[in-house]
């Protein structure tokens, strides 16, 4: 078992949000469900995604996710990058600015190439405001634009 696993607060909708995640990512399973007795109500959950394991649990409305935290995908490919983004927003999620939206559930995601920080880092700071202010500009991650910015004079 990992040393520190994160866990997740749900509002009643923790089995359809897991069956959703294990469904999205590649090596994904779960691992427990436990139900308030014979065929009730998911309470707690126990799933892995890509190898990380999670926990969650149906607590109920008084907390809700924000974008405090939130769940980071390194993306290697632009089609990586579209198939998160378009399974994580489909059945009422949200766009935001700069790689983030909200799944159905309100949880928030980055949906992120992995060379981001290659781009970013480095020793010309000229080049990495380039591809900063790109960055900026976009809702969802544009492998082909950062890069154009970054190899802009």
């Amino acid at each position: 078992m990992q040393k520190i696993t994160p866990f997740l607060w749900f509002d009643g909708n923790l089995e359809e949000a897991v069956n959703l995640y294990v469904s999205i990512f590649p090596g994904s399973r779960v691992m427990s469900m436990n139900r308030q007795g014979p065929g009730g109500p998911v309470f707690s959950a126990t799933f892995q995604l890509a190898g990380t394991t999670f926990m969650g649990l149906n607590g109920g409305p008084q907390f809700k996710f924000t974008e405090a935290i939130s769940m980071f995908i390194a993306c290697d490919t632009q089609a990586e990058i579209d198939r998160y983004w378009d399974q994580l927003l489909a059945g009422g999620g949200a766009p935001s600015q700069c790689g983030w939206l909200k799944d159905r559930f309100g949880l928030s995601w980055q949906v992120v190439p992995s060379m981001l920080g290659e781009l970013l880092g480095g020793s010309d700071p000229a080049r990495s405001q380039r591809v900063m202010q790109a960055l900026m500009k976009m809702v969802k991650l544009d492998i082909r634009g950062l890069r154009d910015a970054a190899e802009k004079p």
